[in-house]
């Protein structure tokens, strides 16, 4: 009866632990959630190098640490999935890459640590007024916002742009950070008396009727922010507008790739391995999380694609660096 009772015992224990990452694996010192929105370059890089930063760091701590990734495929319903499964397990900490994946993360979980990563700006991804750089719950974690007044200035100087141009902004409505850096880019090339209209889509498909507008509106230029759901359908953006002789410049390096002719790009990468350390100090005892202020790279730098700058006859200055898979073909 006794070994029967221990049986028992083991198989629903067992049971409970089927699919649950947070059932501590022996050879795994911590576990750790990542939701991320959706796959595309800039918030793969982001993860990749949060995963990175972050085993290494263990390591070096002689710690190890299990990944449980989940991803969303820009479903925001699916994040909130996926926050509340990571929550019900009691991962050691959730990283959450991409504002829809913070905000379900945040409203999961008042105990977890959560890091964010690919996020343009942390109050008004969590509705925080006056915000000054440290949630003081359990988030912190990385921002991926450039400085939007110098990605103005580049697309006005290297398009040659005038008071007699229009600039349409395009972005997704159901991204709030897009539209925070929408106000700021239209204010920017206000002050320099260029008309900026902006043009919202509510998903990925009404992209091509909203690119159509775009043509038909005889706009000059268009800007992009750090947008996923653009990130996701620059085939369809520059299919249009490039046939249209319509350039446009990117809020980030993978959207330029896609469909931009140049950008001021951060390194998500590298803010992924920021929030990675992050983490790692998180875990082992070596930082409040409530405490912590939200990290931004500062070093952007100045891409372009060369595949798209050769078709609309731009020539950059030589401090651009190329972006990668965009170099023009050798003879």
């Amino acid at each position: 009866m006794k070994k029967l009772l221990t049986l028992a015992t083991a198989a629903v224990m067992g049971f409970a632990c089927i699919g649950a990452s947070a059932c501590k694996d022996d050879k795994a010192d911590y576990t750790v959630g990542i939701v991320q929105l959706v796959t595309h370059d800039a918030l793969d890089a982001a993860t990749q190098g949060f995963k990175d930063a972050l085993t290494d760091k263990l390591e070096d701590a002689g710690k190890t640490v299990k990944f449980d990734y989940q991803n969303a495929s820009n479903d925001t319903t699916i994040c909130t999935t996926i926050a509340n499964d990571f929550a019900s397990k009691n991962v050691d900490l959730i990283m959450a890459n991409a504002t829809p994946a913070l905000q379900a993360a945040y409203a999961a979980t008042t105990t977890i640590p959560i890091l964010g990563t690919s996020i343009t700006d942390y109050g008004v991804a969590l509705g925080i007024e006056n915000f000054n750089g440290v949630v003081g719950a359990n988030v912190s974690g990385t921002a991926d916002l450039a400085p939007l007044d110098q990605q103005a200035a580049m697309m006005v100087d290297l398009l040659g742009l005038t008071a007699e141009d229009k600039v349409a902004i395009l972005y997704c409505s159901a991204e709030p950070n897009s539209k925070y850096q929408a106000d700021v880019v239209k204010s920017e090339l206000a002050e320099k008396s260029i008309t900026a209209d902006v043009k919202t889509f509510t998903d990925s498909n009404d992209i091509a009727s909203i690119c159509n507008g775009i043509v038909s509106g005889g706009y000059d230029a268009v800007y992009v922010p750090t947008d996923n759901t653009v990130a996701s359908n620059t085939s369809t953006i520059d299919n249009i507008l490039r046939g249209a002789d319509i350039p446009v410049f990117a809020g980030e390096e993978g959207i330029c790739k896609g469909c931009g002719f140049a950008t001021l790009s951060i390194s998500y990468y590298n803010i992924g391995a920021k929030a990675g350390e992050m983490a790692a100090e998180i875990l082992l005892g070596k930082a409040d999380i409530r405490e912590m202020e939200i990290a931004y790279d500062q070093a952007p730098v100045k891409k372009y694609n060369a595949t798209i700058c050769a078709d609309f006859g731009i020539t950059v200055p030589n401090d651009y660096t190329v972006v990668a898979g965009t170099e023009l073909a050798q003879n």
